[in-house]
This record gives C-alpha cells, sequence and structure tokens, in this order.
C-alpha cells in the first residue's frame, strides 16, 4: 500500500501516544502531522524480562491504551541495556553516575520497540523492536561529574543524551541514530508506507 499525502484534507493527524518531546520534534520534522496524545501505563520492569520484551510489552500496553479506532495511532518504548541489565531513567544524581560509569568505555545497545495501528477498516496493529550499538568514550570521571552537574541526563534512559551534549561521550553509533533519540524514524516511515499510513512530507518539516 502507498501512503497518503499529508496534504489530503480527509487525512486525521497521527495520534502520538507519548508525551517525549524528542519523539513528537522527530516526527514533526518530517512534517507528520500528530496529536500528541500521551498514554497513562505503568513502565516498571518485571522480574527476569528481558529488555526486547520489556519495550515492546510497554509499547503495546501504551497503544492499547488509546481508543481511536478511526485514527492512526503510533506508540513507542525505548530503553538502554548492557550486560542484560535494563537502564531506564536515573532517579538522581547518583543513580545517574553509576549508570554512566557502567557505560563508560565499553558499547551498550538501545532498543526501541513501536507499535502502529491503523484505522480497523483499513489496517491490522504492527509492532517492532529496533537495536542500536552505542560505544562510549572512557569519559574521566571530571568530566561525567560535569555531565551529571549538566542535568542532560533527566529523563533519559541510560543517563544521557545523544542529541545533546551527550553527543560528547559516544563514540560511534552502529544502527539507527534516532533509534538512539526515541525513535527509528526510517523503520517507522517504512511500516507507515506498506500499511497505507500517512507519509511524510519533508517540505512541510518543521526545522529546528
Amino acid at each position: 500500500m502507498q501512503p497518503r499525502a499529508i496534504s489530503d484534507p480527509l487525512i486525521d493527524p497521527l495520534i502520538l501516544a507519548s508525551a517525549s518531546p524528542r519523539r513528537r520534534e522527530l516526527l514533526l520534522r518530517l512534517g507528520v502531522p500528530i496529536e500528541v496524545r500521551p498514554a497513562e501505563v505503568d513502565e516498571s520492569c518485571h522480574a527476569g524480562e528481558a529488555p526486547a520484551a520489556y519495550v515492546r510489552r510497554v509499547a503495546a500496553a501504551k497503544l492499547a491504551a488509546i481508543i481511536a479506532p478511526d485514527r492512526w495511532v503510533l506508540a513507542a518504548d525505548t530503553t538502554v541495556t548492557i550486560d542484560g541489565q535494563i537502564l531506564g531513567k536515573a532517579a538522581d544524581a547518583a543513580e545517574a553516575r553509576s549508570m554512566l560509569r557502567l557505560l563508560r568505555g565499553r558499547a551498550h545497545q538501545v532498543l526501541t520497540a513501536f507499535a502502529l495501528r491503523g484505522p480497523a477498516a483499513s489496517a491490522a496493529a504492527f509492532a517492532d523492536v529496533v537495536v542500536t550499538e552505542v560505544d562510549v568514550v572512557a569519559f574521566s570521571e571530571d568530566l561525567m561529574e560535569q555531565y551529571v552537574a549538566c542535568g542532560e541526563w533527566r529523563g533519559k534512559a541510560g543517563a544521557y543524551a545523544i542529541q545533546g551534549i551527550g553527543a560528547a561521550l559516544v563514540a560511534g553509533v552502529r544502527g539507527s541514530v534516532t533509534n538512539v533519540i526515541g525513535l527509528p524514524l526510517a523503520e517507522v516511515v517504512a511500516q507507515l508506507a506498506r500499511l497505507g499510513g500517512p507519509g511524510p512530507c519533508f517540505t512541510q518539516g518543521q526545522a529546528e
């Protein structure tokens, strides 16, 4: 199926079931019209739950929480994992330091599960998990303390933001960069096209 042009007056904005400003910004840059409708779900990890199973479950729960049978809905959840551990959002500076020390000088994975649902008459639900490998530099304690002091780690899985100051801590990325920010754009756009959902319009995108 082909995506419908977003200039089509019959197209409603894509519902983004997330409060994440990063996901909102990524979609708006592509010119995808969205309506932000955060889904209130329990994002706590279950004991012994694998990282991929965790993000897939939470993304599916967010999608199910949005009741809009006549609309396109996108939900997503992102986590950082290393040595089988799930690193969510640090609760305080001490936990941020602990996460950053664990990541320092090593490779870790960022997983984002995204789930799509279209109008009942046109598309079924779809879900996928995208994995990106990230190499972190062997930064000093002083540099880490500066990063913690800047506060950018707040609300970020793994206690860093690759789209911000945290880019200075990243030596390399294998896979989707936008996945690390919070939404694998190429994969999302491809699935919207496959399912016949609304497509991007770069000329209407909101640049920084």
